[in-house]
């Protein structure tokens, strides 16, 4: 299992993100649009075929790559490649729109996957607790794997707080 980090994104943007108005279903629709132009040109490109979805959920644009047939999209696939992708395209849905995107990228299921591997994360470290441990430290992981798991430590009835700053920010759990 692989502690993926995802490039964060420079503080000055992510204030000035936070403090921006939240984007409306048709902002959102308009980057999805433009990030599955981007990455269409991109499976041209490297001559791999791929299905592309948009989603809006979240106050965020969520584009899937998938393949039914046996490709070489899970080249791709890789999360840090995953990642390296979605930043791109993040920088060139901001190029096209002049604001800052929050834009989720996942190829051929990475991101369930990644879902997974953090889930047996937390499963451990909630057995850490149980088995007496005061609380648990994660690996450092970007604000959404972090988001993610807060979701799935509150599902498990305990208490998440991030810790730590840049790429050092990580997640604690604790006993509710």
């Amino acid at each position: 299992m692989s502690d993926v980090t995802e490039i964060e994104t420079p503080v000055d943007e992510t204030v000035e993100a936070a403090t921006a108005e939240a984007p409306t279903v048709t902002q959102l629709e308009e980057e999805g649009e433009i990030a599955a132009d981007y990455i269409e040109e991109l499976l041209d490109i490297t001559d791999l075929d791929g299905d592309i979805e948009i989603d809006t959920r979240g106050g965020r644009a969520y584009v899937s790559v998938n393949s039914s047939e046996d490709t070489n999209l899970r080249l791709l696939s890789k999360p840090d490649t995953v990642n390296a992708l979605q930043e791109l395209t993040r920088i060139a849905v901001q190029t096209k729109t002049g604001g800052f995107s929050r834009l989720i990228l996942d190829v051929g299921g990475s991101r369930e996957a990644r879902v997974a591997e953090l889930t047996i994360l937390v499963d451990k470290a909630v057995e850490r607790i149980e088995a007496g441990a005061e609380s648990a430290a994660l690996p450092p992981m970007s604000s959404y794997e972090r988001k993610l798991v807060h979701d799935v430590v509150s599902e498990r009835g305990f208490v998440s707080e991030s810790e730590g700053e840049g790429r050092d920010r990580h997640t604690v759990i604790t006993r509710a």
